[in-house]
């Protein structure tokens, strides 16, 4: 018999500790999904080891994590629908049906809903987390919509169209959409500002990000930035946005009120979707090609660790 590897090991020891999983562990967790190899990887940001390995679909991207930690909605792209994933159990628990090809994913602040963007139907579908069901879906104009991203107070839905060069915006009581706002080609990750006022948007294929004010859902602000850039993180301070350049294998800094970019970090290969610690003190790149993700020290600016993680890591969502 061969012998049994140490991540095995590590897995089967949190699958049987149950209910041990999440709130022994020393620091908030980051949730990575592997559309390479079906899992999320779970790093204790305290340590920044990988903790657990849990099964999490055919080929998981967009990951949204409740406030309590207790569970994760991941799409899965093949399957054309929401795993449900017990984050506590450590295993998947159940599926919602979505549609054809599902790609990324929000959340409400308040964790009661979750906001699944389809690219094939070009719809955004709207999960009851409570009761686990689609109770709403609306139609938008873009085509090939990537993200979707609720503003501070759930009242609107932005939504990157990957291939109308635009961004999508969503009335949420209304559940139709308010307008569309034209961008760089591309566009992708996506992010607000803590109050709220201002949103966030890279354009791959422009290599730039953009500033829109969300009282006139105009863009106020343009940086050119690196090559093929990506995911977006606004800071809990509002004073720094994070933009990854895939092409480039860095993340920039850019002032959010200036537009300068502050600094210029390497990181993996193709980094791709982001998240940050609750206290904004460190920053996990997801990077597909490294099969790792890459740990940025914020009070620095510069990558600390790599932790390997799965094949094809997607992003990070942290709670």
């Amino acid at each position: 018999m061969p012998p049994v590897s140490p991540r095995l090991k590590l897995l089967s020891a949190a699958l049987l500790a149950g209910a041990c999983l999440t709130p022994a562990w020393a620091g908030p967790h980051a949730y990575v999904p592997n559309e390479g190899s079906g899992t999320l990887s779970v790093i204790d940001t305290e340590t920044d080891q990988v903790v657990a390995e849990i099964p999490a679909g055919k080929k998981p991207r967009g990951t949204v994590v409740t406030p309590d930690a207790r569970t994760a909605f991941v799409t899965d792209q093949p399957a054309g629908a929401l795993n449900v994933v017990d984050l506590v159990a450590g295993k998947l628990v159940g599926s919602i049906p979505l549609g054809t090809s599902p790609e990324g994913a929000g959340i409400s602040a308040d964790g009661r809903w979750v906001a699944a963007a389809v690219e094939e139907g070009n719809e955004v579908m709207f999960i009851d987390t409570a009761t686990r069901q689609k109770v709403f879906e609306v139609k938008v104009k873009g085509r090939n919509p990537e993200h979707a991203v609720f503003s501070p107070d759930g009242k609107t839905v932005i939504v990157s169209a990957e291939e109308g060069e635009a961004v999508d915006v969503i009335d949420f009581a209304s559940r139709s959409e308010l307008t569309q706002i034209p961008v760089g080609a591309r566009p992708r990750g996506m992010g607000f500002s803590p109050d709220g006022k201002f949103a966030w948007v890279a354009a791959e294929t422009a290599s730039e990000v953009y500033k829109i004010d969300t009282a006139s859902w105009k863009i106020v602000g343009q940086v050119k930035v690196g090559l093929r850039s990506n995911g977006i993180v606004v800071h809990p301070d509002g004073q720094r946005v994070f933009v990854s350049n895939g092409g480039d294998h860095n993340v920039m800094v850019i002032d959010t009120r200036t537009l300068a970019v502050q600094a210029t970090i390497p990181v993996g290969q193709r980094p791709w979707n982001m998240a940050l610690t609750p206290d904004g003190q460190k920053l996990y790149v997801a990077c597909g090609r490294s099969g790792a993700v890459s740990v940025i020290d914020l009070t620095k600016n510069e990558k600390i660790k790599d932790i390997p993680v799965g094949k094809l890591p997607w992003g990070v969502a942290i709670r």
